[in-house]
């Protein structure tokens, strides 16, 4: 076993740099220290989940054989080590004296040792995440005073630099950072602490302090920085009286408090997040004054936890056995699940120590597996008041109770805060879309849906338009099919709807949903006046129980179980398909985005919300690849990364479900563009090895149009689209009779597709050698063949004589008969038997090649034909 270590009681640079050699050598296990600083243990914290740290009592016992030892010379002592261990420093202090012999030392010169790591991450081209990429940026800038120190080097601020084009959040980092103070500023900082005030504004923790320092020269926004890291409020002024006179200092740690607005008041500026102004005249306690009265015009109420939180949570009693509490996480998910007896919440069991139990073969029960406490908060506390709870239990998962009865109705998960906290994804319910609702859909289904809307509201259950429809309205995509999902029980609104407006509707109690079809009588309540737009009103509509999806393994169907509307939108499959559109009552038109929906919209990413979704259903590749092209976006980095990996698990899924994905992407306009994407991504021939597409199929595709009407081919096959069904016919037709028979099975193509693949693929055949043939040749071999079969092969041939031969027939030769018929010929005494048909399709040929061009002349000719069978 390799291991990376870094020093005891470590800061910023030591666990950034445990972090970076982690990176570069995924085959070495990064251990932490057991002491960490209390900021960096906060850090851990909340974004862990994103890091690859092990606990120290979480390493197996097994002999070390290496040891990398980052931003220190000092080795720690760990189970496993021995005489043979190899050890490999790389740090940037100088070189101690007392090196043991045969250690590796590594020492540069940077101003943090992260700079190293950061410099190879770069070189490599590894990818990071924001929380990967912000905690390397710490490191930095711990170490190197927010690159202000003297021992900053150029080599330091371009990896900053890099981090920062990497995804590096200086909000984060800011939320995290310690600054020295001076003796004068220690002084300042006591005395502004010992008069802060605490003021709750809106929500919000807003501390004003007072002080005076007129007779001190001292930089004075680190005060502001250190005491805001001590009292952690959402925003804090200083106003410091000075020899020019008060200096108004402003910190906000919250996007809804703009300081840069308040200092703006006082004839100062700044940022949003940090803000100056110097108030030459005035007292400072008017100046006081003024400041709490201007306090509440300046700050937007909170985001509360009710906001970000999922109903419905998954409780475990003491007693529930480590077996059920693995199904569990196996069907939803869930890193964490509260432990309650008799009402009370005692502790948490994470997947973590369910891992453990069970990798020692433990049968333990959940009493025994939890972390023991009363956690909790409450729905109205704000996220800044959870952070803090998280921070200071280390639990990543925190019950929601009712404060009247402690009752809990719900959780909240730290993947919940960091989607608040990332700047991208503040859209939990901040955005109303009512305008743009109104814009897009005729008056008549607008009328529907509010209607509907209202009783809804009469009903006390939620109602959401969500997914496509959602994500197409923020595209300006013209789209007027919509499901409604129902956050409660969407059969008794669909019943609701029948008593009121008629109709009828079918139930399936399963899954809890409903369709309602819509009579004629139905449509006319809703259509005012002369109906001008086409199909106004939907014949039918659909009602879907909010409901949560678990996979029993991979490539399975789900399995469904009621849900809050936020675990339903976590089931889909895509970001841009996690977007919610509320209709009810005061919240009409209120745009809902846990998953980050929107921004990826913005940004043109098609992304998966869970690392396994591909496994889940590797289907989702195709429809990865059909949002990306039809947007013209581009799939995400680590989506991309998951999709190839995933890819073999193709091989596993019904014929029946991959067809209709290809089905919908033939339907699609830019077809040719998702199938030349599929066959680059080898999904194709991960479906079956023979299932290719080359240039001249895509050129085919693209050029593909309905036929024309002379060639009297219906444009429905049974239902199935004529379209779509040449364009199988011409992907398959010039392969061997082998393949295409194991690709039509492996799709499980139905009949009229699978016989016109067949039948096209065989007259191709049979006419690769017709380049000389006569006008008897191509009758007696199309005599029999349907129009759409000889259409199919007239598109893949190349060679123009036989093109025109095939066209020729359907539009000229099949309608032209001699006068002749076998009446005629009975009379002429002729018995009745095959010579009948070689006789009429002779005069037929004579006829087609101008030799007979009267009745008269077929009479003539046929006399000459009758010697020969008299």
């Amino acid at each position: 076993m390799r291991i990376i270590l870094t020093h005891e009681q470590t800061d910023f640079d030591g666990i950034a740099s445990l972090l970076g050699a982690a990176l570069l050598n995924e085959t070495a296990v990064p251990i932490l220290p057991r002491r960490i600083n209390r900021n960096v243990r906060a850090f851990i914290t909340i974004y862990g989940a994103d890091l690859p740290f092990v606990d120290p009592r979480d390493v197996a016992a097994d002999p070390i054989a290496s040891v990398c030892l980052v931003d220190t010379q000092s080795l720690t002592s760990i189970k496993g080590m021995h005489p043979g261990t190899t050890v490999h420093v790389i740090d940037h202090h100088d070189e101690r004296p007392d090196i043991p012999a045969g250690w590796d030392v590594r020492i540069t010169t940077t101003g943090a040792n992260t700079t190293v790591f950061v410099e190879e991450i770069k070189a490599r081209g590894i990818t990071l995440s924001v929380s990967q990429a912000t905690l390397l940026l710490l490191g930095i800038y711990e170490d190197t005073g927010s690159l202000t120190y003297s021992r900053t080097t150029t080599r330091d601020i371009r990896a900053a630099a890099d981090l920062l084009d990497l995804g590096a959040n200086i909000t984060i980092i800011t939320d995290f950072l310690n600054h020295p103070l001076s003796i004068d500023q220690q002084n300042i900082y006591d005395q502004l602490r010992a008069a802060a005030e605490d003021l709750n504004i809106g929500g919000y923790r807003v501390i004003v302090a007072p002080g005076n320092a007129r007779g001190m020269d001292e930089e004075l926004s680190t005060i502001a920085h250190k005491m805001r890291d001590l009292l952690d409020p959402d925003a804090i002024i200083l106003l410091i009286d000075i020899r020019g006179g008060v200096q108004l200092i402003a910190r906000s740690t919250n996007d809804n408090i703009n300081v840069a607005h308040i200092a703006a008041h006082f004839g100062g500026g700044g940022h949003p997040r940090a803000a100056a102004a110097l108030i030459k005249s005035g007292e400072r306690e008017i100046i006081h004054q003024e400041l709490r009265q201007i306090l509440p015009d300046h700050i937007q109420p909170a985001i509360r936890v009710a906001e970000i939180m999922s109903g419905v949570p998954s409780i475990l009693e003491p007693n529930t056995s480590v077996q059920e509490i693995e199904r569990r996480i196996q069907r939803f998910g869930y890193s964490g699940y509260p432990v309650v007896e008799a009402g009370e919440i005692v502790g948490l069991v994470t997947r973590r120590a369910v891992d453990r139990t069970l990798s020692h073969r433990l049968n333990l029960k959940a009493g025994a597996l939890m972390e023991a406490g009363n956690v909790y908060i409450t729905p109205e506390a704000s996220i800044e008041e959870l952070q803090t709870v998280m921070t200071n239990s280390g639990w990543g998962q925190i019950p929601v109770i009712d404060p009247s009865d402690k009752t809990i109705i719900g959780i909240v998960t730290r993947t919940d805060l960091l989607k608040t906290l990332a700047p991208q994804t503040i859209q939990t319910g901040k955005q109303n879309l009512a305008t743009k609702l109104e814009q897009a859909l005729p008056p008549e289904r607008l009328k529907l849906l509010q209607e509907i809307a209202t009783l809804a509201q009469d009903q006390k259950v939620a109602l959401y338009i969500v997914g496509g429809f959602v994500r197409d309205l923020l595209l300006d995509y013209a789209s007027l099919d919509f499901d409604l999902v129902v956050e409660g029980d969407a059969i008794s609104l669909a019943q609701a709807v029948e008593r009121k407006f008629g109709g009828r509707i079918t139930t399936h109690q399963r899954f809890g949903t409903a369709k309602w079809f819509l009579s004629p009588e139905n449509v006319a309540q809703f259509v005012a006046g002369d109906q001008t737009t086409p199909n106004p009103i939907p014949t039918t509509l659909d009602f879907i129980t909010a409901r949560r999806e678990f996979y029993s393994h991979p490539t399975a169907l789900p399995t469904v179980e009621r849900g809050s509307i936020k675990l339903d939108l976590h089931r889909r499959d895509f970001t841009i398909n996690t977007l919610a559109l509320r209709l009810d009552g005061h919240h009409y038109g209120q745009l809902l985005d846990y998953w980050g929906g929107h921004n990826d919209i913005r940004q043109g990413l098609v992304r998966v919300l869970h690392s396994i979704s591909f496994v889940d259903d590797p289907t989702r590749m195709l429809r990865a690849v059909r949002y990306e092209q039809r947007y013209g976006f581009q799939i995400g980095p680590r989506t991309l990364e998951l999709l190839l990996q995933a890819r073999p698990l193709m091989a596993r899924v019904s014929g029946d479900r991959v067809r209709h994905e290809i089905d919908n992407i033939l339907n699609e306009s830019n077809a040719a563009a998702m199938v030349d994407r599929l066959q680059k991504l080898g999904i194709l021939t991960a479906i079956h090895p023979q299932l290719e597409c080359d240039d001249w199929l895509l050129a085919h595709i693209r050029k593909l149009t309905a036929p024309h009407s002379e060639w009297q081919i219906d444009s429905d096959l049974k239902g199935i689209p004529a379209s779509r069904a040449i364009t199988y016919a011409l992907w398959l037709i010039r392969l061997p009779k082998n393949h295409i028979l194991e690709i039509v099975k492996r799709l499980r193509f139905p009949r009229v597709i699978k016989d016109l693949i067949r039948d096209s693929s065989q007259l191709w055949r049979d006419l690769q050698g017709f380049s000389n043939a006569t006008s008897s040749d191509y009758l007696i071999r199309l005599e029999k063949t349907p129009n759409l079969v000889i259409y199919c092969t007239y598109l893949a041939i190349d060679d123009s004589e036989i093109t025109a031969a095939l066209k020729n027939f359907v539009t000229k030769w099949k309608d032209i008969q001699p006068h002749t018929t076998g009446h005629d010929l009975a009379a002429q005494g002729l018995e009745p038997g095959p010579a009948f048909k070689e006789i009429l399709t002779e005069l037929q040929i004579a006829w087609i090649e101008e030799i007979v061009k009267n009745q008269a002349q077929e009479l003539e000719f046929l006399e000459t034909i009758l010697v020969n069978y008299r």
